[in-house]
């Protein structure tokens, strides 16, 4: 397939890495197109062979799924840390005639008796539990796309998705837009009072980068932006009280007014998922939501409930904490505290009560000892290797790190690509995992052998200066942890059957539980002090300051614990793009879903002793061989139960969030 510059086209090339480093968004549409036809062939042949077997059904299936989420998961991961316009006009350009081929394929009449022939055959009891799972997936995936309903209902069920899948890429583009557009020069000393030199330095590179030539972090001028992490340090350290509502308002009404007006998109997404809803026979979108769930509609709200009566008085007691302290240092705001108070006086109550500043804490957690840490707990717990591979695999920026997983007999099991650094030019908020190709037996380069898993990790990470590493709070330490738990599930699967192997097909609201799980060991004691070491004099983290960061885990637990509830319940309106530019539409609760499981996970290891190195190595054993290398081959419940050898309780987190004595009472 020739491309734009008369090459051939890297998209469509055979790869074991993707060429990330020369793919533009020049190659995107001939490469689908190409892509697509091809396919749309293969489907065509299928449909006419195809058996109620696995070597006629399943293999070719897989082939086809494959070959169309590698590609087009490079276009949009490409899309999310390279944003450009003609990303945008290449994917506006091309995507309905992705989605038009993925609901051909999901709605396809003999791939789906095929699958129910299996399902209802004598041999059913045969089948591994994998291959069980992929058949029983597979047949719900096709009965909410749709594969039931008949001419005009499903010509409009289509029309429905491809507008849908419009609106969510548009959605999430006007965030990234609104997020960019905003800039508040600043010259005057007197306004930037209390940010600390971490930002004023990261404010006055981009001070520099705007053409203002004499910009220094000491003197100014300073950009602020809404940024993560400048946008949170305003919040929490600056003295103006002015400032940070300009800021505050500033971030929260992103995309919310002018020609980036995401709300007119929310009630289209409403309306048509209700629609949806509707065409597929279900009263509402949360019933759709919920067939793809651990939890049923009932135990997820009653799981809500619960928290939000745990969480409820300690939320009061924390604003009128904050009020009393606020009023003791003679604050003006103390009797009218506002959303832009909020974050700043908790830091100060923090600051007061622990005896900790986060930004002195700061030069303890460099980006590069802190992946020292974490990938020596991974070798501890999992006996797993994780060795640097940089100029193995192409790279879409020179911030980018490429990473090779071994087992103990240094076996290659997987690699990752790890995107540490905020770049609000053309990178989008947040921190994710994303898949580039998952383990398969099916898509094997030699047919001996299943080809290994590849992730991408991608943080917003506080990034270096000239003269200093990345420096991160104990949040952002928290958010690496997080995503490499995505990762360890992903590149950890012993699942064979490529459908159902690492992430894919797990239940949406058990897919967070080993990234929150790993979150956890960031206040374990031993884990902390292994990677909280001075940047420049390699001091290790005063033992009384740890165990001070470790005792204000606990700090306004109900207030952070509410603030998620609300979510679970709210709109959060139009930069709330996990609601509508990704998949926990009508299933946010899957967060504190997970969080109970992940935290009575980690209560197995404190059972068996933290300091307790053989103890500690067992239990990871097990966690590994059930968590992360089952994959969706067995539904999360059996799952969770083979790890801990009974039901989930909740009473691990709320002690985790020093909830356990309001619920006990």
């Amino acid at each position: 397939m020739a491309s734009a510059s008369g090459q051939k086209n890297p998209l469509l090339q055979d790869f074991i890495f993707p060429p990330y480093d020369v793919i533009d968004a020049n190659h995107v549409c001939p490469a689908l197109q190409s892509l697509l036809i091809n396919l749309e062939n293969d489907l065509v042949e299928l449909e006419k062979t195809v058996e109620p077997t696995w070597s006629k059904l399943v293999v070719p299936l897989e082939k086809i799924i494959d070959r169309l989420s590698v590609v087009w998961g490079i276009v949009n991961h490409l899309s999310s840390v390279k944003d450009s316009p003609e990303f945008r006009a290449a994917i506006e350009e091309i995507q309905p005639r992705k989605v038009e081929f993925q609901l051909k394929l999901r709605q396809s009449k003999p791939i789906y008796y095929a699958f129910k022939v299996i399902r209802e055959s004598s041999d059913w009891g045969n089948l591994s539990d994998a291959r069980k799972r992929v058949v029983e997936i597979k047949l719900k995936e096709a009965v909410l796309y749709g594969v039931s309903l008949e001419d005009t209902k499903r010509e409009r069920f289509n029309e429905i998705e491809q507008e849908l899948e419009k609106l969510a890429q548009k959605f999430e583009q006007n965030i990234l837009d609104a997020t960019k557009k905003f800039e508040k020069v600043i010259t005057d000393k007197k306004e930037i009072e209390g940010l600390p030199l971490t930002t004023l330095a990261i404010a006055a590179e981009t001070a520099l980068l705007k053409g203002y030539e004499k910009a220094a972090a000491e003197n100014g001028p300073w950009v602020i932006t809404l940024d993560g992490p400048i946008y949170r340090s305003v919040l929490q350290h600056a003295r103006s009280r002015s400032l940070r509502e300009e800021v505050y308002r500033a971030y929260v009404s992103r995309a919310s007014h002018g020609p980036l007006n995401n709300t007119p998109i929310i009630e289209w997404i409403l309306e048509l998922r209700l629609e949806k809803a509707k065409l597929l026979g279900h009263s509402n979108y949360a019933e759709v939501s919920m067939e793809t769930k651990m939890a049923t509609t009932d135990r997820a709200k009653d799981l809500i409930d619960k928290l939000h009566s745990a969480s409820w008085g300690p939320a009061i007691q924390d604003m009128e904490d904050l009020r009393d302290f606020a009023r003791g240092q003679g604050a003006e705001e103390a009797n009218d505290m506002n959303h832009w108070d909020i974050n700043f006086w908790s830091e100060r109550l923090r600051e007061s009560k622990y005896d900790l500043n986060e930004e002195e804490l700061r030069p303890y957690f460099s980006l590069p000892k802190v992946m020292d840490g974490l990938f020596n707990l991974t070798k501890k717990l999992f006996g797993i290797d994780i060795e640097p591979a940089d100029g193995v695999a192409p790279v879409w920026n020179t911030d980018v790190s490429f990473y090779k997983v071994k087992d103990s007999s240094s076996t290659p099991l997987a690699y990752f690509y790890f995107d540490p650094y905020s770049r609000p030019s053309e990178k989008r908020g947040g921190a994710w995992m994303d898949v580039v190709v998952g383990r398969s037996y099916v898509i094997s380069s030699d047919n001996i052998s299943p080809r290994l898993p590849i992730a991408h990790i991608v943080c917003n990470q506080t990034p270096p200066t000239r003269d200093k590493p990345s420096l991160m709070t104990i949040r952002e330490v928290e958010a690496v942890f997080h995503e490499f738990g995505h990762a360890l599930q992903h590149m950890l699967t012993k699942q064979d059957e490529g459908l159902v192997s690492g992430n894919q097909g797990i239940e949406w609201d058990a897919v967070e539980i080993a990234s929150q799980f790993m979150e956890n060991w960031c206040y374990q004691r031993d884990t902390m002090l292994s990677f909280a070491k001075h940047y420049e004099t390699g001091e290790v983290l005063p033992e009384d300051t740890c165990l001070r960061i470790l005792s204000a885990r606990t700090f306004r637990a109900g207030s952070q614990l509410l603030r998620q509830l609300r979510y679970a319940e709210d709109r959060f309106l139009c930069s709330f793009s996990h609601i509508f530019a990704d998949k926990y539409a009508a299933g946010y609760y899957s967060y504190q879903w997970a969080e109970v499981l992940s935290a009575d996970a980690f209560s197995a290891f404190e059972e068996v002793g933290l300091d307790n190195d053989q103890s500690l190595r067992e239990m990871g054993y097990k966690f590994r061989q059930t968590i992360l290398a089952v994959g969706g081959g067995k539904s999360p419940n059996e799952v969770y139960l083979e790890f801990r050898g009974r039901e989930p309780t909740p009473d691990a987190f709320l002690r985790y969030n020093g909830l356990l004595p309001i619920i006990a009472a």
